[in-house]
């Protein structure tokens, strides 16, 4: 098993048994001529008159070709993927590498930080089956993987729903602000949000330190404090922008901008993990 281990991914997946109303159109969905959702037609509002995220939101995809080109050699052609939905070129380049974007030479890992990711690729990867139903995503891994998200916006209260392992978020949008202090730390975290024009500022904290940001073992502390900014452009285009502010593990924060695009007449399906039975569909390397 090579030290990069793409494999890792599947440690955090379980295999999804879909089912679906077909065929049935989002009510309220711009349509062109055809009947094809308009995903150009002008963003929604929400009764409050800010926009309404509300909807299916898929990230943009990284092919197997374009994942190739960006790590190289620390791309294992040999290990192939057989769970529907998790293969190679179905995930964000940001959930092989958050630290995508930063040259090599501007390292901002602490040497703690740097001994928790050897920790975390040497011990990742998908070698028992038990694994695969014991790992946890957690945030933002999660919304990088295969599956889609689905936003739910309400008047005092955003809920983000993940596909993956069923997970879900609360942001409350109802005045609180973050916890000072919490008793119990989170795989998610806690949010509140807030909005800035057309843009709504979410701010999460509280996390625990059980999960890594990535598949390739960046680790962060229980300080970790992500800022997201929510844009809908049109009706079919989110841009979400994450900046994360860890000062225990990184010497200064760092931000990715992740594209989403709706998934016009779709849905999350449940995920639940067969564990023995999911042995089979694991990585060949």
């Amino acid at each position: 098993m090579p030290r990069w281990k793409l494999v890792a991914l599947i440690a955090f997946l379980s295999y999804a048994a879909h089912a679906q109303w077909l065929n049935f159109p989002t009510p309220g969905t711009p349509r062109t001529a055809d009947g094809k959702p308009d995903l150009t037609a002008p963003m929604p509002n929400a009764l409050d008159g800010k926009p309404d995220l509300s909807g299916v939101w898929m990230h943009e995809l990284t092919s197997v070709a374009e994942v190739k080109r960006l790590f190289g050699n620390r791309f294992d052609d040999s290990i192939k993927v057989d769970v529907p939905g998790m293969e190679i070129g179905t995930q964000h380049k940001y959930a092989f590498d958050i630290l995508l974007d930063y040259k090599p030479e501007e390292a901002m890992l602490r040497p703690a930080a740097v001994e928790l990711q050897r920790q975390h690729r040497r011990g990742a990867g998908a070698e028992s089956a038990a694994e695969v139903c014991t790992g946890v995503a957690g945030f933002p891994l999660a919304g990088l993987l295969s599956e889609p998200i689905k936003i739910v916006q309400a008047p005092r209260l955003t809920l983000i729903l993940y596909e993956v392992q069923n997970l879900r978020r609360q942001i409350y949008t109802d005045g609180r602000t973050l916890p000072k202090e919490v008793n119990l730390p989170d795989y998610m975290g806690y949010s509140v949000g807030s909005w800035d024009h057309d843009t709504f500022v979410v701010e999460t904290a509280g996390f625990n330190d059980k999960t890594t940001l990535d598949a390739a073992g960046h680790p962060h502390g229980e300080g970790l404090h992500i800022t997201e900014r929510f844009l809908r452009r049109d009706f079919g285009h989110l841009d979400v922008e994450m900046t994360f502010d860890d000062p225990q593990m990184y010497t200064k924060p760092f931000t990715i901008k992740i594209p989403h695009n709706l998934m016009a007449d779709a849905d999350i399906f449940e995920d639940f993990c067969e564990n023995e039975k999911d042995r089979a569909h694991l990585g060949k390397h």
